[in-house]
């Protein structure tokens, strides 16, 4: 197949791009040119910005494609723009969305792909719904032949797993639980978090792409493995050989405290997710999650370890100050 990746070098996408060119695929990547990883693989690159229209127009020329996957459409002008230039040039258009996209407080359990959508709190979720909108529209009216795709969290080489993120190095936060900082959870800690390893993920869509049955559906693909917020930093101390030291916080005291999280807590993390696999598993039959997250979160300290140890002070002296107000009023 030809397949056309818009992004193509990120956390998820980088698993997916030497999978595919290793089964013989020809694999275009569009992007800036930053990033030429895969070049030495056989992926053919595209150079442009694709927010420059005219500028892609330039460097698709007249090519046709079995499949284009857009990794980076945040905005429904991103997929208004995708539609223009590849209506009538692929086969398949897959849209990168995310599970968060799903309405919350969530209403049903395990979550399907016919939950609504709609997360009030988050903005990055509600422009990725109305992206979805937007294709479905255009597939509906026009047959645009649209997969979706809504990741939950997943994580690979080098990425750890803590609700409030951000830190400029991931290493920060391995510096933190070495040392014993504290690591905020919200809530009780007992709120259940569903992680997939990026392999696992790459197995899922490479069954969808191609997969001309999948035009006009949307999945989630996540792992079966749901953890407590608690457990899933407990595993991370467990490899590092350290104890864990949790400090609980509401979810509403840290949105109020430090709106830049509210998003992802209030319209996200606070959340159980459980996802109900079934639709994915009937379309690629063969699509089994083989990493839980005690293998990958190992592979992900490991990688980490023989990495680069620079350390985000700001972040520390955020979270630290942040803690140290907590406990003084809660004392």
């Amino acid at each position: 197949m030809r397949i056309l990746f818009i992004g193509g070098t990120g956390l998820i996408s980088s698993a997916v791009t030497p999978r595919l060119l290793a089964a013989d695929n020809e694999v275009y990547l569009l992007n800036r040119g930053s990033k030429r990883d895969f070049e030495a693989l056989g992926a053919k690159y595209l150079i442009a910005d694709v927010h420059d229209e005219q500028a892609v127009r330039a460097v698709l020329g007249t090519l046709q494609f079995d499949c284009v996957v857009d990794w980076i459409a945040y905005e429904p002008t991103d997929v208004e723009r995708d539609y223009r230039l590849f209506a009538g040039r692929t086969k398949q258009y897959i849209f990168i969305s995310s599970a968060s996209a799903y309405t919350k407080p969530i209403t049903s359990y395990p979550i399907t792909e016919s939950n609504p959508l709609g997360n009030r709190f988050w903005d990055y979720s509600q422009k990725k719904a109305d992206c979805e909108r937007v294709l479905f529209d255009h597939f509906q009216s026009d047959g645009f032949p649209v997969t979706v795709v809504r990741p939950s969290h997943t994580y690979g080489p080098g990425k750890m797993i803590v609700p409030l993120s951000g830190a400029k190095s991931q290493w920060t936060y391995v510096r933190r639980m070495l040392d014993g900082k504290p690591t905020v959870v919200h809530g009780d800690g007992k709120s259940l978090w569903t992680v997939t390893f990026n392999t696992d993920f790459a197995k899922a869509i490479i069954g969808l792409i191609g997969n001309f049955q999948a035009i006009g559906h949307a999945f989630h693909i996540t792992s079966d493995e749901a953890l407590e917020w608690d457990r899933i930093i407990e595993i991370q101390c467990e490899i590092l050989g350290v104890k864990p030291n949790i400090v609980h916080i509401p979810s509403d005291y840290i949105a109020k405290k430090m709106p830049e999280y509210r998003g992802g807590l209030l319209g996200d993390k606070t959340e159980s997710v459980v996802f109900d696999t079934t639709k994915i598993k009937r379309f690629v039959p063969s699509f089994i999650c083989t990493t839980p997250f005690s293998l990958g979160a190992r592979i992900s300290i490991d990688t980490l370890m023989r990495g680069e140890h620079t350390v985000d002070n700001a972040y520390n002296a955020k979270i630290d100050a942040f803690v140290d107000d907590w406990l003084e009023r809660t004392k």
